[in-house]
């Protein structure tokens, strides 16, 4: 890995800000997430900010854009392909994941920015799940903007301490990660109990007037 960052600081400012932007954008786009986290490269993009080898609003602005656009790729594929995919693979499952996506899963294109994983895996499931385009559109803008610029200037505040940087954006991914898993987990236990209550609550009741006898 130092290697790759001792590369990434060598190269031309352009091709580091072509870097930042490609590799944003393949996130979710090419899925890149699942090998390569994407605050890396724009950490390390704002400690040549810091260096005054590119300019800040210039990373901000490549992290931001390849953020939003690469979200909005994945967004477009899963659209197209995932939701019958889904349905296909997952025929019972599905239904009710994709009614709580469209329904109520548009912060998580927000929440979803805080690791890898989920900003390679949220975008797509959005798709599938039908998301409608101008929901998704809003809070990926938001989440993408608060992305970008939160870590080009956790990098550029870090300048030569980025090791720490890196280390405290790993962990406080992780842990929004382990957040998000609870609550996950919370509302389905919660969903279950209410399924297995709901017919002994509905069980209709003795009838008026039963046990009488006509005079």
């Amino acid at each position: 890995m130092q290697r790759l960052i001792d590369l990434f600081f060598d190269i031309p400012a352009a091709w580091a800000l072509g870097a930042v932007f490609f590799l944003t954008c393949a996130e979710a786009s090419l899925f890149f997430g699942f090998v390569i986290p994407g605050e890396i490269t724009v950490v390390l993009g704002g400690v040549l900010a810091s260096r005054g080898t590119v300019k800040l609003g210039s990373v901000v602005a490549v992290a931001v854009g390849g953020a939003i656009l690469g979200d909005f790729i994945g967004f477009l594929i899963g659209r197209r392909f995932g939701a019958a995919f889904l349905q296909h693979r997952f025929p019972a499952k599905w239904p009710p994941v994709r009614a709580w996506i469209d329904q109520r899963g548009a912060p998580t294109v927000f929440l979803g920015r805080s690791t890898a994983f989920l900003r390679a895996i949220v975008p797509t499931a959005a798709g599938a799940a039908q998301m409608s385009p101008a929901r998704f559109v809003f809070w990926n803008v938001l989440g993408g903007v608060a992305w970008g610029t939160g870590f080009t200037l956790l990098g550029y505040f870090a300048g030569e301490g980025y090791e720490a940087a890196l280390r405290w954006a790993g962990r406080g991914s992780l842990a929004v990660l382990i957040l998000l898993a609870t609550v996950t987990a919370v509302f389905a236990v919660q969903r279950i109990v209410v399924k297995c209550l709901t017919p002994a609550t509905l069980l209709p009741g003795p009838e008026a007037g039963e046990g009488k006898r006509p005079v």
